[in-house]
């Protein structure tokens, strides 16, 4: 298995190969003499062209070496990030709603600022200030590679280069207003900064035949808090893209997250505080870990 990854080398922001757990900076590297852009955004912007360079050269990669560095979020920075709400039919049931049926319900969106709320692993996210209820929830996110407006459920994940893992940190207290025409406020509760860990890479969707299929489990401080599948999602992800796309034109380096599973905190009020730390596991790509560092 290869991934694409984002580390600081040298003080500057690198694209790399994750190979058997080894990070290898790109460079000239490519067969051929062939030079890779300097990003993993422009490498996206590109994809169906770097991604059969990208397999061979991981091929080509043996299992020494690598180098040590600090893992960032792996795309710097989305063009948009795109967020389903209310997409499992286990979280539906633990917020109240326990026999939903996919014919009743209409798949949503909502965005998050992606160059201020994008932070990859470590000690990354700040609690937003005056929050009493942050939030965690896991998800799984597609990586677009090939622009998609107004394409069918059937030929969407063909636009997918690749899934990594995506934590959607909520202030759910922001969200409410209750004495408000509008009664939610979804850029107060979930458009605050550091709010959307990415990572740790990105896995080729070539590497990922069926999504719907995907285990995912996140902890908080080693206690599980969720524990499903994406077998859960009332729309699907090739269904999601679709949609999305006849909204907007989604663009190579645009990232949708799918939804999240039951587990999160509201339902039995419990939430995260400064120096939790989060762990978000999906199966085929990996843990992406943060920590809760400070307040904004």
């Amino acid at each position: 298995m290869w991934a694409l990854a984002t580390a600081r080398i040298g003080g500057r922001e690198t694209p790399c190969l994750q190979v058997d757990g080894r990070l290898h900076p790109l460079g000239t590297r490519a067969p051929g003499g062939e030079a890779l852009p300097g990003s993993v955004a422009e490498i996206l912007a590109n994809w169906p062209r770097h991604e059969g360079t990208l397999a061979t050269l991981a091929a080509t990669i043996g299992k020494d070496g690598g180098v040590e560095a600090e893992l960032l979020a792996p795309i710097l920075y989305p063009g948009k990030v795109l967020c389903a709400g209310a997409n499992y039919y286990d979280h539906m049931a633990e917020m109240g709603f326990p026999a939903v049926k996919k014919e009743t319900q209409r798949l949503f969106f909502f965005m998050k600022p992606p160059r201020n709320a994008v932070v990859g692993p470590g000690a990354t996210v700040l609690m937003p200030r005056g929050t009493k209820k942050f939030d965690w929830e896991i998800e799984l996110a597609a990586v677009i590679g090939r622009s998609a407006r107004y394409v069918s459920a059937e030929t969407a994940l063909s636009h997918v280069a690749g899934y990594t893992i995506a934590i959607d940190l909520s202030a759910r207290d922001f969200n409410q207003a209750p004495d408000q025409f509008y009664k939610l406020d979804w850029v107060a509760g979930k458009g605050n900064d550091t709010c959307c860990p990415l990572g740790p890479w990105i896995v080729p969707a070539s590497s990922f035949p069926d999504p719907q299929r995907t285990k995912l489990k996140l902890s908080v401080n080693g206690e599980v808090k969720q524990d499903s599948d994406a077998g859960q999602m009332i729309y699907s992800v090739a269904e999601q893209i679709a949609r999305v796309s006849e909204i907007m034109t989604l663009d190579p380096g645009d990232v949708v997250l799918t939804g999240t599973p039951a587990g999160v905190g509201v339902p039995k009020g419990t939430f995260l505080k400064v120096g939790d730390r989060i762990d978000a596991t999906i199966e085929g790509i990996g843990t992406l870990s943060v920590t809760v560092a400070g307040e904004a």
